[in-house]
């Protein structure tokens, strides 16, 4: 947490390096993520023209069940994250950032660190988890009567499928010469 007195305080900002146990809080707001470690935040924040300023370089190791097969996947992920607050009283001055989205509104005399690098876990979560045999097989799970295709896969089918219920196609194999 930082307080908006202390980076006030401080002209050049404040310079931070922390490790930080979220598992709890993360797994509350996402029951997927089967672990997480090694959350290292090095960074700074700073106030400039009624601007909060929050810089921070993240990395992690996630662990996601696998998008086929639910088996443990751990992922080594490093984000570069750029934020902006502003304070409740500065909302009318900066109307316009708010509405477009560029700032976040501080709820309180505190930013939080911690549910910035939260979100910013959940907001980069991939949708694609494989383990590194699937990756190499390229093979999509199937069933009885029922198979995964990729796009690819599904165009080819489809114009195999239009090729054969032409009527004329009978009419191909009429004139050999």
């Amino acid at each position: 947490m930082f307080n908006l007195i202390e980076i006030k305080k401080q002209s050049e900002g404040l310079t931070f390096e922390q490790t930080l146990d979220i598992k709890e809080a993360l797994q509350e707001r996402d029951p997927s993520i089967l672990d997480i470690a090694d959350v290292k935040v090095t960074g700074h924040i700073s106030h400039d023209a009624g601007l909060y300023l929050l810089n921070y370089q993240l990395t992690y190791t996630i662990t996601l069940p696998s998008s086929r097969s639910m088996e443990p996947v751990a992922l080594a992920k490093s984000l570069s994250i750029s934020e902006a607050f502003i304070e409740k009283v500065d909302v009318k001055s900066k109307a316009e950032l708010v509405e477009e989205d560029l700032v976040l509104i501080i709820e309180g005399e505190e930013i939080s660190l911690e549910e910035s690098v939260i979100d910013n876990i959940l907001l980069n979560i991939p949708l694609r988890v494989l383990t590194a045999e699937e990756e190499q097989e390229n093979q999509m799970p199937s069933g009885n009567s029922w198979s995964v295709l990729t796009e690819e896969q599904y165009q080819a089918q489809q114009r195999e499928k239009a090729m054969a219920n032409n009527p004329f196609a009978g009419l191909n194999d009429l004139f050999d010469d």
